[in-house]
């Protein structure tokens, strides 16, 4: 890499785009709900000609939260942050399930990477610290990807300081 020329010095050493994991896909969602929904009016039928209307109510709400669960879940699934760090520079760009996005600069020789781990559990918590500000990252990683992308990322940033 040549450091006389300011174009090769801002190409990214690391980037990553990081999402929460949805096991569920939306083919399957709807598989689960056409089920479930066959499953209520299936029982339903049979409490209703015994007389016991409430359950079939009762099993039709319990749909409907589950339903409404998984909705909510799939929009907290929008949630971004990408990571892209050169030898000048480190952007952390988050973006909410709303679609609204906060950017975070920092200079990376100044930028601190703390991971907060459990004996049992892992690493729980990152953390990109620099003048004054802190921004947690990959929040909503499982233990595993959070693994991954702490070696990952500690490793680019080392190679940034140098």
């Amino acid at each position: 890499m040549d450091e006389k020329n300011p174009i090769l010095a801002e190409e990214p050493i690391f980037r990553a785009l990081l999402t929460p994991y949805r096991s569920l896909g939306q083919r399957g969602f709807f598989w689960l709900m056409a089920g479930l929904t066959v499953l209520w009016l299936g029982l339903g039928a049979i409490f209703l000609a015994k007389g016991a209307w409430p359950v079939f109510g009762f099993f039709g709400l319990d749909v409907l939260a589950l339903f409404i669960a998984f909705r909510l879940s799939y929009r907290s699934g929008r949630a971004r942050e990408q990571v892209t760090l050169s030898r000048t520079m480190l952007e952390i760009l988050k973006t909410a399930p709303s679609g609204q996005s906060r950017r975070h600069l920092f200079n990376p020789f100044w930028t601190k990477f703390n991971v907060c781990r459990h004996d049992e559990i892992g690493i729980t918590q990152m953390v990109v610290t620099g003048r004054g500000e802190k921004v947690p990252v990959g929040s909503f990683l499982n233990p595993d990807d959070r693994a991954s992308f702490a070696v990952a990322f500690a490793r680019a940033l080392a190679t940034a300081k140098r």
